[in-house]
């Protein structure tokens, strides 16, 4: 009986160790085109595959998600070049966006075992947005002619924080501030600009508020900030197992653009589409 009870214990461990590695698990970070990014990937894996997936959507931040794909708890997630450069490896990357994402390739398949699949066409770098009247006003439509005034200047938190922020804004073009940055809340920041709280704000260049005439981005002409092409984090033992889901995966690659991925963000907080249709909308358009 003894002998009996030990098999049966060894058996019921296997199958729940074949549970977990039989079952592909996609995650991704706590905003909304993290989501949508995740919710496409586990789509196209199961349209393509015809796997089960298993979701762990808005499972944290960078930080967070990088340690569950390291133990292996989920074996895919969306994630920035820009990001990966300065917040894991704390390391400045190219301002060349193809070679800034072969160096993060290579060092995350070294340190990590994790593989970057190639770019999938849009990067959601830091953007500064006015108000278009103002954007008008000035004697083009970049950040450096931006000197030619002051502003009061919104941000969030991480944007004064990070070595790739405020800090290199300031590096780079010498703008005018008037009086210290308002740190708040990103959900407040396009909401303070157009209430006319503050003249200028620290954004992202895939936000779907920039859908929206009232706004304008500054083009960042001088490079200040790094690139931020997103792209699907892979854990290496699951393509040695699976490499159709490369495949499927890479079947992606350079169809999101900017414009597009705007456009998805905006359906999700905007029209508030469930972030299931966006998906499905977006990958009936691939076929």
């Amino acid at each position: 009986m003894k002998k009996r009870a030990i098999t049966i214990v060894l058996v019921c461990t296997c199958l729940c160790a074949c549970s977990r590695t039989a079952n592909i698990v996609v995650a991704s970070k706590n905003f909304t085109e993290s989501f949508i990014l995740g919710e496409i990937a586990a789509q196209q894996l199961e349209r393509k595959l015809h796997v089960k997936v298993e979701r762990e959507l808005d499972l944290g931040g960078t930080l967070l998600t990088h340690q569950a794909i390291t133990k292996g708890d989920v074996d895919i997630y969306p994630e920035y070049t820009g990001t990966a450069s300065s917040v894991v490896l704390k390391q400045r990357i190219p301002d060349n966006p193809l070679q800034a994402y072969l160096v993060v390739k290579d060092v995350y398949l070294q340190k990590f075992n994790l593989v970057w699949l190639p770019p999938l066409g849009f990067n959601d770098t830091f953007a500064m947005v006015v108000r278009s009247p103002d954007a008008r006003r000035l004697s083009g439509s970049s950040l450096a002619v931006a000197t030619s005034r002051t502003w009061r200047l919104g941000v969030g938190y991480e944007f004064i924080t990070r070595p790739d922020g405020l800090r290199r804004l300031d590096e780079v073009y010498g703008l005018h501030w008037q009086g210290t940055p308002r740190s708040m809340d990103l959900g407040l920041l396009y909401r303070a600009l157009a209430q006319k709280q503050v003249d200028m704000v620290s954004a992202n260049s895939t936000d779907a508020q920039l859908t929206d005439p009232q706004f304008a981005m500054l083009q960042d002409n001088k490079g200040a900030f790094p690139p931020y092409s997103g792209c699907f984090v892979v854990r290496k033992a699951l393509l040695d197992q699976q490499p159709g889901v490369g495949v499927a995966l890479t079947m992606l690659s350079n169809h999101i653009s900017s414009d597009i991925m705007r456009s998805l963000n905006r359906k999700v907080d905007f029209e508030h589409q469930p972030v299931v249709k966006v998906a499905k909308d977006f990958l009936a358009t691939q076929e």
